[in-house]
């Protein structure tokens, strides 16, 4: 069999992997990451789907794990080049449907719903849903069973051996089953793989989350968290009902995840609890509970208008208890920092990160992967989901166990084709997998060109240099006009634009004598002069954009 990972190593995030036997080919998860601070303007990053659209014919469906964004993010983007049955759970299928709704892509859609212990036979592949325990429900490992051999994709997984009412322990007798019978491969979840222990129970957050509620006494509490995160949900819901208080819910997401939660029967609120956003200055602050998204410092969020005081319902102040229950994700450490002093400064209590046990990971630290390991037994294994550090201190954990062979374990990158049987596991050359940017409407039309000209204009700025020629005479008719922008002010600047004018005046003059009439020479010659006379004045390298007009 062939194991293509199109996405998730050394990132976390945009997760996707393609699994091929005997010309059949299924796909495990389709999710997008967020862009860096230095991706200005981007809104998304989702996987190169080229290999994936170049195989089309053969790909008979895509297996969904959870419905976390990093794994169900890109799936609007690949359904609108081409139609595949999706497998996933019942709550994942829910959160993928609100997605589609958005594009206009659900009703097209062909879902299947999954549930663990069911197999799904498509082409030479059977593929078992495996229940593991996440921060979300209805979270799904795959034992795939082709000729080759059985792989588990574990998908992102903890072990929690108390988890919340109406959830199972993660199924570790099904993956020691698939043990017994010989596992060839492992892929397993690498993001908490630099903790040692355990990662801590979803019970601690709903004791330190209820000593928060009795710590806020009469005042209105708001908690952020994820729209996706419904085990948060109903734990706050929860606690609202035992201190006698009323819930609203608020943000796009948040509501609609919740109405959808809701009429799956994964949420459990009595009507007489839920109030509107617009009804929450009807009831005394002690009365109200408030979730809401904005957990990351998202600038669009609920939480982070509120932190802005520009909220229609929300006026933050004094009588505001916020607790923020969720860790920022790596790269969100600023934005959620800009909120959490804007909600301070209106004279809120806000309580964040580890303040207190407001939040658990749902991923497994190295003794819950030492035991997934050991349960599946796998003759080759190979670390994904997380970045290289990460990959590596897996690895490294696996190879401490002592039963795998070193050179069975193998970190591999985005794009590889491995090869993998009873004997060997090879590598036959790499495929496209790289990042497509998604801006607006904009899906791959920003590049790293383009983002190389958008950090040029945030750090330098630009100057704009307007000509006209006459076609016939190559004399100046008019100009040189130079217009700056994120450069200096050019009011407070006069001499050294009247400078900078004068050596494009130069410039063009030593140019049409030389009859050089090209226009790509002159601007040559007009950016190169302009350039250097500026930073000898100023030590800034602003873009400089030279418009040559002919009439």
């Amino acid at each position: 069999m062939h194991i293509c990972p199109l996405g998730g190593l050394g990132e976390v995030g945009k997760n996707i992997t393609l699994y091929e036997c005997q010309g059949d080919m299924i796909l495990i998860d389709c999710g997008l990451v967020f862009p860096d601070s230095d991706m200005f303007g981007v809104d998304l990053v989702i996987p190169d789907f080229t290999y994936v659209l170049e195989n089309k014919d053969r790909i008979k469906g895509i297996f969904i794990t959870h419905g976390h964004e990093d794994h169900i993010g890109s799936l609007p983007y690949l359904l609108r080049q081409f139609n595949v049955p999706i497998y996933a759970a019942k709550l994942t299928i829910g959160l993928i449907r609100n997605k589609l709704e958005e594009h206009g892509l659900a009703s097209s859609t062909n879902f299947v719903e999954i549930r663990p212990r069911q197999k799904v036979r498509l082409g030479c592949f059977t593929i078992e849903p495996i229940h593991v325990n996440h921060s979300i429900p209805d979270a799904l490992a795959f034992a795939i069973e082709c000729p080759a051999g059985i792989v588990i994709h574990t998908g992102d997984f903890k072990i929690d051996y108390t988890p919340l009412s109406g959830d199972a322990v993660t199924d570790l007798s099904t993956i020691a089953e698939y043990g017994r019978r010989g596992v060839l491969a492992l892929l397993a979840d690498s993001t908490n793989a630099e903790r040692p222990g355990f990662t801590a129970t979803e019970q601690t957050v709903a004791e330190g989350v209820r000593s928060l509620f009795a710590r806020a006494r009469n005042k209105r509490i708001i908690v952020a968290t994820f729209a996706s995160n419904i085990y948060r949900i109903q734990q706050i819901i929860d606690l609202a009902i035992e201190s006698g208080r009323k819930v609203a819910v608020n943000g796009r997401s948040m509501v609609s995840n919740t109405e959808m939660a809701k009429e799956l029967g994964y949420l459990h609120v009595p009507d007489t609890v839920l109030i509107d956003i617009e009804e929450v200055n009807k009831y005394p602050p002690e009365k109200v509970v408030l979730i809401t998204t904005g957990s990351q410092g998202e600038p669009l969020s609920a939480l982070s208008r509120m932190a802005q005081a520009s909220h229609r319902n929300v006026k933050v102040g004094p009588g505001d208890f916020i607790i923020i229950s969720a860790r920022p994700i790596p790269g969100n450490e600023k934005t959620v920092t800009k909120v959490v002093n804007g909600l301070l400064a209106l004279g809120a209590e806000v309580i964040y990160e580890n303040m207190y046990d407001t939040h658990v990971s749902g991923h497994a630290c190295q003794e819950e992967q030492k035991l997934m390991l050991t349960l599946a037994h796998p003759q080759y294994f190979l670390p994904v989901h997380g970045e290289f550090k990460q990959l590596k201190r897996h690895a490294e954990t696996a190879e401490q166990l002592g039963y795998i062979p070193k050179q069975n374990i193998y970190i591999a990158e985005n794009g590889q084709n491995l090869r993998l049987s009873r004997d060997s596991l090879t590598l036959e050359g790499t495929v496209p997998a790289g990042a497509v940017m998604v801006d607006g409407y904009g899906v791959g039309d920003v590049g790293n060109v383009v983002l190389r000209d958008r950090h040029h204009l945030s750090e330098d700025g630009i100057i704009v240099v307007t000509v006209t020629i006459d076609g016939r005479s190559s004399r100046v008719l008019a100009g040189p006009e130079l217009v700056s922008r994120g450069f200096v002010y050019v009011r407070e600047s006069e001499e050294l634009m009247d400078g900078a004018r004068a050596q494009v005046e130069m410039a063009l003059d030593r140019a049409l004598a030389d009859h050089a009439h090209d226009w790509n020479s002159l601007k040559t010659r007009v950016r190169e002069a302009l350039s250097s006379y500026i930073y000898r004045k100023t030590k800034r390298s602003p873009m400089i954009l030279p418009i040559l007009m002919e009439v």
